[in-house]
């Protein structure tokens, strides 16, 4: 059973989720109309992601005797003046999912909720990919700077980025 604090801590994790989800989905759309298929392609995979890492909370929640809540949601910025500039929102918003999983770490920590805690290891490695991946597209970024036939090529290629992190979920 978890705490009524601890319930309601990880239902404003669903919500986090959940808007990173819609951030994803936005900035695909954003990219599909200005023709960027590759990067939508990506952002739109991105997007079902963070769907599935609300849905994976929600289990959770449910699952140790509380209720999982479906929120408002806030909208997320729909327009950008660059892919470079959507980009690096991305990334600011990796760090702050970051930070809000860390801030649930601590809580479960201080109410000794180790079950909890063991749970939400996964995201906290899940949050070193995230950053890993949106810091190395930044890097590609860099790389191409204003040259169309290096945004050509990023486009296509970012359908297979995979970054792998030092961190592997899985063990532990």
């Amino acid at each position: 059973m978890i705490s009524k604090s601890i319930e309601k801590a990880l239902n404003d994790q669903v919500r986090v989720e959940a808007e990173s989800s819609q951030v994803y989905l936005a900035m695909a759309c954003w990219a599909e109309v200005k023709g960027l298929d590759g990067i939508a392609q990506f952002m739109y995979a991105q997007s079902d992601e963070e769907r599935e890492h609300m849905l994976k909370l929600i289990k959770y929640i449910n699952e140790r005797g509380g209720h999982a809540q479906v929120s408002a949601l806030k909208a997320p910025n729909v327009t950008f003046d660059s892919f470079q500039e959507m980009f690096q929102k991305l990334y600011e918003h990796e760090i702050f999912v970051s930070e809000c999983i860390n801030n649930l770490v601590e809580i479960t920590l201080n109410e000794k909720d180790f079950s909890t805690h063991n749970f939400l290891q996964w995201y906290v490695a899940e949050q070193i990919e995230e950053e890993a991946v949106a810091r190395t597209i930044l890097d590609k970024i860099s790389m191409i700077g204003d040259d169309k036939g290096g945004l050509y090529l990023f486009d296509r290629d970012i359908k297979q980025l995979n970054v792998s992190s030092s961190v592997d979920p899985t063990q532990g």
